[in-house]
């Protein structure tokens, strides 16, 4: 009876040191991603819909792009409102096809939300920056929707709102997955999710 509850408790204590998350020196709000993640990983990798290109040859890294994938792809739903069109000629879901991503305008903006809104472009640009902005910009346009390229304005229809309840690990992920898509130029479409 004695052996088998300190069985229990070495397992417990094991699950729940499993469960604490491992902070990078130096880096406040950077979680190294645990085995909790290896299964969003491995999704956000298999469906990724462009060739993804790594900075470094840092795991750690490729980790959080492949989290990212998960999280952009299969959670946020940002090719909606960032793709246009959204999907490959043929493949719309909406009207029977099999929901390939529009790969060759991928998260390039250009998607008409109204006369005066039009949704960003945030693929890297020529400095590996999705959308221009610095992990530090893109953390605070989530966080309080303000537009960096319009001082004073917010974001109206990006559903920040919502993000900004996200932990900065995730913020962090899209962001390192942003930065491993190409660069791209919005098509022609006329609303989200087309």
């Amino acid at each position: 009876m004695k052996r088998t509850v300190m069985t229990i408790a070495l397992f417990t204590g094991i699950a729940l040191v499993g469960l604490i998350p491992n902070t990078t020196p130096g880096q406040p709000g950077v979680i190294v991603i645990g085995g909790g993640d290896a299964a969003r990983v491995t999704k956000g990798f298999q469906i990724a819909p462009v060739p993804l290109t790594f900075n470094s040859s840092n795991a750690r890294e490729r980790a959080l792009v492949g989290l990212g994938s998960y999280l952009v792809n299969a959670v946020a739903a940002c090719n909606d409102c960032h793709t246009c069109p959204s999907y490959a000629p043929g493949h719309n879901p909406f009207e029977g096809g099999d929901g390939q991503i529009n790969a060759t305008n991928y998260l390039a903006g250009g998607v008409p939300f109204g006369p005066k809104i039009v949704s960003a472009n945030i693929t890297p640009d020529e400095n590996g920056n999705p959308a221009g902005l610095t992990f530090e910009e893109y953390l605070e346009l989530i966080r309080t929707g303000h537009d960096p390229d319009k001082p004073g304005e917010i974001l109206q229809v990006m559903p920040w709102p919502i993000f900004r309840n996200m932990v900065d690990s995730d913020i962090r992920a899209i962001y390192t997955y942003l930065r491993a898509i190409p660069h791209a130029e919005p098509g022609s479409c006329n609303g989200p999710g087309e």
